[in-house]
């Protein structure tokens, strides 16, 4: 297994928590009193996701970059792949590592990942910034059967057998696919997309990330259509930063959030695409300091 790549100020830990050996990538010290920040990645990635804003972060706050169930450095074990088992994940992460309450900011994957982890658990996140992801209440808006044709890589990545053996073999190219789904190409350069192909090729990351969207079209997507999680109300005060050129997600998935949240707002951002993080590092770091910094004030 190769190593984590190195990154200036960060270092890396292995923490035994819920069974399960995490990857933790840290940096900062939090002398500045910020609240310590945790960031959840998505898919296809890792914490690599979040090279370009773990330094302006660190500067203020303790940044703690785990790599979720299954991807990057972290076990891959056969199963636990279902969305509430990633958010019990985390919480064990947070109780290993002492942290009694943090700031949280998800995308992707880790950004539904985060929705979970604030309806489950408020108390523990002192608010929490969602990037490109969608919410445990989607909207029912007709129109967006339309959309559904976007979402149809889920099931070829989901499928048995074939699904674990294309990502493992066509790794390489998929990860050419990042570029797409970005405003701005040359956020990902040549070396990025080795270092997220690597781990894919893995044969238990590769069987980890169909097994992500398998129990996700199979168990998950259904009855959160149904109204799964109509009964719960988001508490923790959020804000969502959403590129509108992701060639998969788009705004009109996020309506209707107003009725379940307490105080929950959308930022769009017109030249942005999926990976937000890495087109416009810049703006979600300080978007992320500003929000964060608000909340210790309050």
């Amino acid at each position: 297994m190769s190593e984590p790549p190195e990154l200036a100020g960060v270092e890396h830990r292995w923490v035994r928590a819920g069974g399960l050996r995490t990857h933790v990538a840290l940096a900062g010290d939090g002398g500045a009193g910020g609240v310590p920040l945790l960031l959840l990645h998505g898919w296809p990635q890792h914490w690599w996701c979040w090279r370009h804003v773990i330094a302006p972060l660190a500067r203020s706050h303790r940044v703690i970059a785990p790599d979720l169930r299954g991807q990057g450095w972290t076990d891959a074990p056969p199963g636990g792949y279902d969305k509430e088992t990633l958010a019990s994940d985390v919480l064990a992460l947070l109780d290993a590592l002492e942290l009694e309450r943090v700031g949280l900011i998800g995308h992707d994957w880790g950004g539904w990942v985060g929705f979970l982890l604030c309806l489950r658990a408020p108390e523990r996140f002192e608010r929490y910034l969602a990037l490109n992801t969608g919410h445990p209440r989607p909207s029912a808006d007709a129109r967006n059967l339309l959309s559904l044709w976007r979402f149809a890589y889920q099931l070829v990545v989901g499928a048995p057998a074939a699904g674990p053996w294309l990502l493992r073999t066509q790794a390489g190219r998929l990860m050419e696919h990042l570029r797409d789904g970005a405003a701005r190409p040359e956020a990902f350069t040549d070396e990025d997309l080795a270092i997220f192909a690597e781990r894919l090729r893995d044969p238990a990351r590769a069987h980890a990330s169909s097994l992500l969207y398998r129990t996700f079209v199979l168990s998950e997507q259904v009855p959160i259509a149904l109204g799964r999680y109509r009964s719960e109300r988001l508490r923790t005060t959020t804000r969502m930063l959403f590129g509108t050129q992701d060639p998969v997600l788009t705004p009109r998935l996020l309506e209707g959030y107003e009725r379940y949240a307490d105080d929950m707002s959308v930022e769009l951002v017109d030249d942005a695409g999926h990976f937000i993080a890495e087109d416009r590092p810049q703006l979600v770091a300080e978007r992320a300091l500003a929000f964060f910094a608000s909340g210790s004030r309050s």
